[in-house]
């Protein structure tokens, strides 16, 4: 990881998580839950656009059965303890799952030092313009907090 050269004040790294991250805590908790709640606690940094958020809503109504008013509640929880960035700058390198470039696209814009994923499309890349690019356990492994 970058660490501190991206990393501003003392909240730890910045990430962003993908969609599939919160969509998995939501619904089964587990590591993806602990990465979220490090942010909630203020020990990282997490960063969000309106796109992926957008994309959290309908996963959880198409895929899950979740009423509309139950996302919007998740959404407004989600943004408690977010920062949302509006990204300027739109990319096109992942042709499998195009809406898989919104989460690198809040990734440039935040300045992020991780993006947190378990998407295949995403962790194929590796890293993306010097952003390290993890799975929820990996990086609970790499901060010392676990993750099985």
């Amino acid at each position: 990881m970058k660490g501190s050269s991206r990393s501003s004040g003392g909240s730890g790294i910045k990430i962003v998580a993908d969609t599939n991250a919160y969509i998995s805590a939501l619904n089964f908790g587990g590591v993806a839950d602990e990465v979220l709640r490090l942010g909630r606690r203020g020990r990282i940094r997490i960063f969000i656009s309106q796109p992926i958020l957008d994309e959290i809503e309908g996963v959880l109504m198409r895929k899950f059965g979740w009423s509309a008013r139950r996302a919007r509640e998740a959404i407004g929880t989600i943004k408690d303890y977010v920062e949302v960035v509006h990204p300027e700058v739109k990319f096109d390198l992942i042709k499998d799952d195009e809406a898989d470039n919104r989460v690198l696209e809040c990734a440039f814009e935040a300045d992020v030092d991780v993006i947190v994923t378990g998407d295949r499309h995403l962790r194929r890349l590796g890293e993306f313009r010097g952003i390290v690019i993890l799975s929820p356990g990996e990086l609970l492994r790499a901060l010392g907090e676990g993750g099985g």
